[in-house]
């Protein structure tokens, strides 16, 4: 027996989180905890970084176990977010996308 999926064949887009601001190790568990529980609910998620406008180690530490338990997506990181993944060496490791739209399609 075949059931058919009411959505149709293509998924639905991942739901997208847009933080502003400054991310460090005094307000990122807030941040790390929103992106937990949508995670849960749906499978993964967009990022969308493009109002990021500061991130230290304790939001890549947080990146870094988001993706390896979920489908995280980065959409738009600003000039500081990627260059922050790449001196640490991740920029090829996770999932970053140019734009909103990219990251969101299926």
């Amino acid at each position: 027996m075949r059931i058919s999926d009411p959505r149709g064949s293509r998924p639905e887009p991942l739901p997208v989180i847009s933080p502003r601001g400054e991310f460090d190790m005094d307000n990122v568990t807030p941040l790390g905890a929103e992106i937990e529980t949508v995670a849960a609910v749906h499978g993964g998620l967009v990022l969308d970084a493009s109002n990021i406008t500061f991130a230290d180690s304790s939001f890549l530490r947080m990146i870094l176990d988001v993706h390896q338990r979920t489908d995280l997506r980065i959409a738009a990181p600003t000039q500081r977010v990627a260059r922050l993944f790449d001196l640490a060496g991740v920029d090829t490791y996770l999932r970053i996308y140019p734009t909103l739209d990219t990251a969101r399609t299926p």
